[in-house]
């Protein structure tokens, strides 16, 4: 009598671990619609170019030399009043880019950070041994962190670029 509610128990228990695996392979993809899908158009059809400008925040293909300034105003990262330290470029894939910046004064900055490319760009920040900014950026938007300095601090920026990928960066004075 004990092994028929074994056998139910086991084959319950198989019966719930096929189920799990068959199911484990299945994608869940959701399109909200307000934007398409890689590879299609606004109306679902086949791909649509789109020019590098105007700028288009989701555009993942970098500008070259020709078009670096017009994408640097669009993406709001351009020359502007009270610009302590700026750099941009075009980076090749596995490249990566160190620069350091003398001292700054003490202060309050705003550090705006953007990419263009395929993959994420990685924007590390640091000063007398402490990183302040270590981020995965996915190109698209900018991104904008506060840095708060209480001594004077040379900065170092380094920028590592998984595809190519263009590269911009902004610290103003507040």
């Amino acid at each position: 009598m004990r092994s028929r509610p074994r056998a139910a128990v086991v084959l319950s228990t198989a019966a719930f671990l096929l189920a799990g695996a068959a199911l484990a392979g299945c994608e869940y993809s959701y399109n909200d619609g307000w934007r398409p899908a890689l590879g299609e158009g606004a109306s679902g059809g086949p791909p649509v170019m789109v020019s590098s400008t105007p700028y288009d925040p989701w555009q993942r293909d970098p500008v070259g030399e020709a078009d670096m300034e017009a994408w640097l105003q669009e993406s709001q990262l351009g020359d502007g009043l009270q610009v302590a330290h700026r750099a941009y470029g075009l980076l090749r894939a596995g490249e990566v880019s160190t620069e350091i910046r003398a001292a700054l004064p003490v202060g309050t900055y705003i550090l705006a950070l953007a990419c263009r490319g395929p993959e994420p760009v990685t924007f590390q920040v640091s000063g007398d041994s402490v990183t302040m900014v270590d981020v995965d950026l996915r190109c698209g938007p900018r991104l904008q962190n506060v840095i708060r300095l209480s001594k004077e601090t040379a900065l170092t920026f380094r920028v590592e670029a998984k595809s190519e990928a263009n590269y911009a960066y902004r610290l103003l004075l507040l």
